[in-house]
Parts: C-alpha cells; structure tokens; sequence
C-alpha cells in the first residue's frame, strides 16, 4: 500500500482552506477521495464564477 504524497495532501487542505474556510482538523478526518471532490467542485464553481467553459476543449 502506498502512502498519499504529503505534498499532494497540504495543496489540498490548503485548496480547500482557502477557499471554504474549513479547520485543519475537519481537512485531516476527511478520507483523499473525499478530499479530491472537494477540490473538483471549488474548481467548477471557479469556472463558472470566471466564465470559462468545463470542458476545456469546448468553444
């Protein structure tokens, strides 16, 4: 079994932190895929608020 990067970790706490404010420790009870849809739904939330399309190959 491979350990989760530690890098790849804090940029995710640290995505999610900043955005929604959310404490440390509710960030480290949360299991990675958790973690990773998080980070997945701020960023379409981004995309919206920036006008930009989902997909990046649409027109």
């Amino acid at each position: 079994m491979r350990a989760y990067p530690v890098k790849s970790l804090y940029e995710e706490m640290a995505f999610i932190a900043y955005h929604f404010h959310w404490p440390h420790s509710d960030l480290m009870q949360m299991e990675h895929h958790e973690r990773r849809r998080w980070c997945r739904e701020i960023s379409s939330i981004n995309r919206v608020l920036e006008g930009t399309p989902s997909n990046p190959f649409e027109i």
